[in-house]
């Protein structure tokens, strides 16, 4: 278990102690939920009355912040605490050990690559043609297919499964249950009156520092492929189409789904369950609102909300309306029935 001292703390991160310089941590923790041993941290001031009542050992606050009552933890006042929190847990993170060893309950094929200080854990499936940088961390029941290829220092987590033809790029976090590569959805109707299964001859593409979450779904391509570039951060039960392309470093909350075809642009950002339909193209530095459909292109940087989409401004002017409706069906029921009443009077 590793321990941190507040006077560590402060070292590292250039911060000024209040109290117990001694103090020890060897974990962290949220304010409401801190405990002896934890390192708790105060980025937003409608938790300051947490911080009167935490159990926590040490509390980082930004070092314009005075305290209204008694404090029992130990206070590391830094510069900007959400940039010192993120620094801390990047670094409590990269000392976590790391697994290793290919696990003899692992089926990895005599013709796969493995890089240099690769971890396969138990039941992991690695097919012939596939290729694994160095520093991977492949977890229990993976599957990797045929001719895959990974880059180094990429992380995948149980369960995952990648298809055969699929590429990924290096320091990749691939979350448990996702599925890369699966066909994408293309049918053509027959004469029958059914469906014929339209074949996925590509693949998909993910490049360099890419997140994906938990049960998130990325298409092979018809043909080509499905890319994903460089940065982009896909959060959790995400479906991406065939032949979908993704800009560098945009982000995509949950349930999102963005249909056959579609090109989002670059540093966009995607809130929960947007709906983008087929042959759209969205561009660079868009921003959706949550559960917004798009049947239509967007130009850079612009804001849709709503279902169908709207510009930013004209969606809020719209809610203003909408939500007085009721009234003003009242009200215009009261001047249609006085307009009623000028007309017979005058006839």
């Amino acid at each position: 278990m590793m321990e941190f001292t507040a006077e560590m703390i402060a070292g590292l991160l250039g911060g000024e102690i209040v109290g117990d310089r001694t103090a020890k941590v060897h974990t962290v923790s949220s304010i409401e939920e801190g405990s002896a041993g934890s390192l708790a941290y105060l980025t937003n001031l409608k938790y300051e009355p947490f911080l009167y009542t935490t159990g926590a050992s040490i509390v980082l606050v930004d070092r314009s912040f005075s305290p209204s009552r008694p404090v029992s933890a130990t206070l590391v006042k830094v510069d900007d605490t959400a940039a010192c929190l993120l620094r801390l847990l990047e670094m409590y993170n990269a000392a976590r050990p790391r697994r290793s060893g290919i696990s003899r309950l692992a089926s990895v094929d005599a013709g796969a690559r493995l890089g240099e200080e690769c971890y396969v854990g138990d039941f992991a499936v690695v097919e012939e043609g596939a290729g694994i940088g160095a520093r991977c961390q492949i977890y229990p029941q993976v599957y990797i297919g045929r001719n895959v290829e990974i880059g180094e220092g990429t992380t995948l987590y149980p369960g995952v499964k990648i298809y055969e033809g699929c590429r990924i790029g290096s320091r990749c976090i691939v979350h448990a249950g996702a599925v890369i590569g699966a066909d994408g959805f293309g049918f053509a109707p027959n004469a029958e009156g059914g469906f014929d299964k339209i074949p996925q001859l590509g693949n998909v593409i993910i490049e360099d520092d890419v997140e994906i979450g938990a049960n998130t779904c990325i298409d092979r391509a018809k043909t080509d492929s499905t890319i994903i570039r460089r940065g982009v951060k896909l959060d959790n039960l995400i479906q991406i189409g065939h032949n979908v392309q993704v800009g560098e470093n945009t982000v995509s909350s949950a349930q999102t789904g963005i249909a056959g075809t579609s090109k989002v642009g670059r540093n966009c950002f995607l809130a929960g369950q947007v709906g983008i339909a087929d042959h759209v193209t969205v561009g660079d530095r868009v921003k959706i609102g949550s559960k917004s459909g798009l049947d239509k292109d967007v130009p850079d940087d612009e804001v849709r909300m709503g279902y169908p989409a709207l510009p930013g401004l004209r969606f809020h002017r719209v809610s203003a309306v909408y939500k007085n409706l009721p009234e003003l069906a009242k009200r215009m029921d009261e001047l249609e029935k006085s307009v009623q009443k000028l007309i017979n009077n005058e006839q």
